[in-house]
């Protein structure tokens, strides 16, 4: 009789969340040295002269006793950072979220089934849902295989903020309301929220104990069409998710006065699983092309979404999909993970639902109707006009970059995302003639809680690099040598903010801590080198690779000035997302993206013969 008694249980989602190790804290002084170093590309020998001795005397000053106080907050708390990077990152933010903050991209069914084709909104919609339940099922019952890197245990806190999560708007600062829980915990919301043409329904995702079967969900989703082709519009009431934070605050504070059920109307959106839009839209592309779609997943109808769930699935009338999310609860790398798993099913079932076609005696979907007045109405047409003005001001371009991708960068020894990150930085020095502040994301969650850190991938070893290769007298070698040299200093940084040792969030947390003491601002934080150095959200070029699978995302630009940089990494090409604000004259998203794809081709043939 085999003995079963040592073998280890099948891993649990949350299983290693209490024994991630706390978010550290660097030491001063590195983390100060690395900020001397970040600043160093964007001044001259006499402004850099004068921003070391301001970083001299903050480290031997008022720096010192707020280091002393985030050591002691940091043994308080398992990760220091958490409460306030939601709050100054998102909570606090008064911008329109659902362009400013939001990130989305599109769907599933994108790459395996061209030409998207009519009558297949509903049937492929509800297979996606249906796959989305499922894996909403999977975090329920704790069998979500747990996410690791080098076979350490990432934290998985971010993925309970996926399902039956939303945001609040507050008059000065916004929350999170969070319904989901585990099984072992009890009893969670399991209805969604549909919006089409201007009207919300609602309905469950499980009857009797069963989740809905594709053919159900198809049923249910048929049935709002019908209602929402027959009869007029509704008032779009999610466009006020799309205004200012304060406004929305307000008219959401009126909306709720008008009638106690507005409150459990909106009680029924933030708790629900997630939003599904039915969009009228039919954006077309190709598979080397997907600004259309993209552009549409940010820009699209303000009244079929509700911009402060933590996901908004948007079906297209043509059969294609996309995502739509606020970026306060978690990282754009939960959300992939999620549509990586609906995709390689889509791709499994061949696009198409293979199981029984029996539906069962269901509830009828609920209409959610709110009690309004003029105001209510007149808020509506005021932020709908807000955020038209602020779309068409987007300029967004989506392209596949197919000449190589990372099998080529491999075989050249060189890493993908590296490779990615030194051609942006050409591109912009050789537009712009001058080195561009970026932030790259970095992921922190081999810690608990951990979220992101700023990667300044603007070096002093890029900027050298980039300097040769505009430089006519440099030769061939010279120019290796200092691609090589950008390579390894890159890699380094990013290992370090991904083992805690980034200094951004360090200087964040002292910033707080000065304000939280009503302390003077530190001059550290008001020397125009920090600004200028990409300091305080304030990086032209804001870029983030989403991995290597067929999601992918974009974002706008993080200045009026700068650009939004998303990509994703395949074998044989590189996927970018690019954007720019028309009103700045200076830049162009278009021809941003076209010269980093020309560089792209110039780094491949420089390092042909180089031994990197």
């Amino acid at each position: 009789m085999e003995n079963h008694a040592f073998e280890p249980l099948e891993e649990r989602t949350f299983q290693y969340q209490e024994s991630l190790p706390p978010l550290p804290v660097p030491s001063l002084e590195e983390s100060l040295s690395k900020y001397c170093e970040a600043v160093k590309p964007f001044l001259n020998r006499k402004e850099f002269e004068r921003t070391s001795k301001i970083v001299k005397s903050f480290e031997n000053g008022v720096g010192k006793e707020l280091h002393r106080k985030l050591l002691e907050r940091a043994r308080e708390r398992k990760n220091w950072l958490e409460e306030w990077w939601l709050n100054a990152a998102y909570l606090e933010v008064r911008t329109p979220s659902q362009l400013n903050v939001n990130f989305g991209g599109p769907g599933s069914y994108l790459e395996h089934y061209w030409p998207p084709k009519s009558g297949t909104q509903l049937e492929r919609g509800s297979i996606s849902i249906w796959y989305t339940f499922l894996y909403w099922d999977l975090i329920r019952k704790e069998k979500l295989s747990v996410q690791k890197a080098r076979n350490i245990p990432l934290d998985m806190q971010q993925m309970r903020n996926l399902f039956n999560t939303c945001k609040i708007p507050g008059v000065t600062k916004d929350s999170i309301v969070n319904y989901f829980k585990t099984e072992s915990e009890g009893t969670s919301p399991s209805h969604l929220v549909v919006m089409s043409r201007g009207r919300i329904f609602t309905f469950d995702a499980v009857h009797k104990g069963q989740i809905l079967t594709p053919p159900e969900i198809q049923r249910q989703l048929s049935y709002i069409q019908n209602i929402c082709l027959t009869e007029p519009n509704g008032i779009g009431l999610g466009s006020l998710t799309t205004e200012e934070r304060t406004r929305w605050a307000l008219a959401r504070e009126h909306l709720v006065s008008l009638d106690p059920k507005n409150l459990s109307n909106l009680e029924t959106i933030q708790s629900s699983l997630f939003v599904v839009s039915l969009d009228d839209a039919s954006p077309v592309g190709t598979a080397e092309d997907y600004t259309q779609i993209s552009k549409l997943v940010l820009t699209g109808d303000p009244t079929i979404r509700w911009g402060d769930k933590s996901y908004n699935c948007l079906i297209f009338q043509n059969g294609v999909h996309g995502s739509n999310c606020d970026h306060a609860p978690s990282d754009a790398m939960v959300l992939v993970s999620m549509c990586d798993y609906i995709d390689r099913n889509v791709v499994a079932c061949e696009g198409c639902w293979k199981g029984s076609t029996a539906v069962r005696d269901l509830p009828h979907p609920e209409e959610v109707v709110f009690t309004v007045d003029d105001k209510v109405l007149h808020d509506i047409a005021l932020a709908k006009a807000q955020y038209q003005e602020q779309c068409s001001d987007l300029q967004l371009v989506n392209y596949a970059f197919t000449s190589f991708g990372k099998a080529l960068t491999k075989k050249r020894r060189l890493h993908p995302d590296t490779f990615i990150q030194l051609a942006v930085q050409l591109a912009f020095y050789k537009l712009y003639g001058r080195p561009g502040c970026c932030y790259e994301t970095a992921s922190t969650r081999m810690f608990y809680h951990g979220r992101t850190e700023t990667m300044r991938s603007c070096t002093v070893e890029a900027v050298e690099w980039c300097r040769s290769m505009v430089d006519p007298d440099a030769t061939l070698a010279q120019r290796q040598a200092l691609l090589q040299r950008a390579f390894a200093k890159h890699n380094k940084m990013m290992e370090e903010c991904q083992l805690g040792r980034g200094f951004d969030r360090h200087l964040l947390g002292l910033l707080l801590l000065a304000k939280e003491g009503g302390l003077p601002v530190p001059e550290l934080f008001t020397d125009p080198a920090f600004t200028k150095s990409g300091g305080g959200g304030n990086f032209v070029l804001s870029t983030s690779c989403l991995g290597y699978t067929n999601v992918h995302g974009a974002v706008v630009p993080m200045t009026r000035d700068g650009y939004g940089f998303f990509y994703r990494i395949r074998d044989d090409r590189f996927v970018v997302s690019c954007s720019s604000w028309k009103s700045c004259p200076e830049t162009d998203a278009e021809k941003f993206c076209r010269t980093v794809f020309l560089i792209f081709q110039e780094m491949i043939q420089l390092t042909a013969n180089a031994q990197l």
